[in-house]
């Protein structure tokens, strides 16, 4: 049997020193951390000094009755002592004392913000382009009026290559109207000068989206697939370069069919979009002023980045007056892995520093044999987004996640001792907002003593937009 256990239903007023002497009865505690769920009541995992202490603990404890809630207690076996509630990775960061004032759990739900129409980004053949354009742009036009959008055809980048660019900015049924009416052209031109028997629907999409395009084992990639009668295919992760991060989805079938795929793979992509900005919203003060195209969530050629959550608490964007915080962030990372993250010579490592404009290092391992090791990241709020989005990103490419699951890693990082609070808290609506979007673990180890500074670490396991909104609440 283990040393630790997991005590359930909590009463979520209680406060630490209550729980904390009740737990001592029975033992000597090593460590007592809160495990976040999405239950209205608290969890914790509590380790004891020997098993017979928690033998007792978990005798006395289960059914006991606290504050009208019955305990339920249960062994957890130690390779699992990090995870939550039925080995899941859900949690978000349960209020430990009071909100503070003017913070997204005051306001008790996400910053409203415009809906942001994102753009339908093609890839289309070079030759067909006049076709598209039309003489003295009379086609392009044509589209641009009868769909009611803004179309961008990005002939001069990439010079000499074979496909280009198109953005679309309309409405989801806009940017579908005029994806129709571009594929009937290069359709026909490509009849009229034999060059190609049909050509294929070619879409281009951030590669944060896709993993979730594809889903769980491919399953929403085939449905779409199959309720669309198309072929679907996605561009490999080693086409991706520091300054390209989008793929291409290529779709091959009628061109009713394919205008059909189009929709369902622009509603995943959309979801996907909406979901990372409100992650971000639900924390509208957490980066300033931050510019989603220069972190790049999207390609400087788009028009559809939206304007910065604004801060509940009114402060203002980063001023070039005032440089912006440094934090230190942990990354803990394969230790297989670090060959790839330093690269050739150290060239990847340096570029991926000066990219982020941060100091990226990677500490030496703690033991041996150690399976993971720790890269420390410093640097600005926005700075720490680039670089440890590249670092997720780089682990995905080098195949270190199989291509169907999500780069998830434990992430470290400081914050007010303060903000720990002393009351447990509960799940609250912001909380189960939060961890529904991220679906990050958030764990707090009540043992630590506070640093110089009155901070403590906070642990997070999650994918990557998790590690950049969790800590920052």
């Amino acid at each position: 049997r283990s040393r630790k256990i997991q005590i359930r239903n909590i009463p979520p007023q209680l406060r630490w020193e209550v729980l904390d002497g009740l737990l001592a009865q029975y033992g000597t505690v090593e460590n007592c951390e809160q495990v976040n769920t999405d239950s209205e009541t608290a969890v914790v995992n509590v380790t004891y000094a020997n098993r017979e202490q928690t033998r007792q603990a978990i005798m006395k404890l289960n059914g006991h009755q606290l504050e009208n809630h019955a305990l339920k207690v249960s062994y957890i076996p130690d390779e699992q002592s990090m995870q939550g509630p039925e080995n899941g990775r859900r949690g978000g960061f349960g209020a430990r004392g009071a909100p503070r004032q003017g913070s997204p759990v005051t306001a008790g739900a996400p910053v409203k913000q415009q809906p942001v129409d994102i753009p339908l980004r093609l890839l289309v053949p070079t030759q067909y382009v006049g076709a598209i354009i039309g003489k003295e742009g009379a086609t392009i036009r044509n589209i641009t009026k009868q769909t009611q959008s803004k179309i961008d055809v990005h002939r001069k980048e990439n010079a000499g290559a074979a496909e280009k660019a198109i953005s679309i900015h309309s409405t989801p049924e806009g940017c579908s109207a005029a994806c129709k009416m571009i594929l009937e052209i290069m359709q026909k031109e490509a009849k009229d000068t034999k060059t190609a028997d049909e050509v294929p629907l070619k879409i281009l999409a951030h590669n944060n989206f896709v993993g979730r395009l594809i889903g769980k084992e491919g399953r929403n990639l085939k449905k779409v697939e199959q309720d669309t009668e198309t072929k679907i295919t996605i561009s490999s992760l080693q086409d991706l370069t520091l300054y390209n991060p989008e793929r291409t989805i290529t779709v091959k079938g009628s061109i009713e069919n394919c205008c059909k795929a189009e929709q369902e793979i622009m509603k995943k992509v959309r979801e996907a979009y909406e979901n990372d900005v409100a992650a971000m919203s639900l924390q509208s003060h957490l980066i300033p002023g931050l510019n989603l195209a220069a972190v790049g969530l999207f390609p400087a050629s788009s028009n559809a980045v939206p304007p910065p959550p604004s801060s509940v608490s009114g402060a203002a964007p980063y001023s070039s007056f005032m440089p912006p915080e440094q934090e230190t962030v942990h990354v803990f990372i394969p230790a297989q892995a670090v060959g790839a993250i330093i690269g050739k010579k150290g060239q990847h490592i340096k570029q991926l520093s000066r990219f982020a404009s941060a100091s990226i290092k990677i500490a030496p391992p703690e033991t041996p044999d150690s399976k993971v090791r720790m890269v420390v990241i410093t640097g600005p709020p926005e700075a720490q987004f680039k670089a440890q989005g590249r670092i997720y990103g780089k682990l995905k490419e080098e195949n270190f996640f199989g291509p169907k699951e999500e780069v998830k890693l434990e992430t470290h990082i400081r914050v007010p001792a303060s903000a720990a609070g002393r009351v447990i808290g509960k799940g609250g609506k912001t909380v189960n907002e939060l961890q529904n979007l991220t679906a990050a673990e958030v764990v707090v180890p009540r043992d630590q003593t506070p640093d110089e500074n009155e901070q403590v670490i906070v642990k997070i396991i999650g994918h990557f937009y998790a590690s950049q909104v969790q800590p920052r609440q």
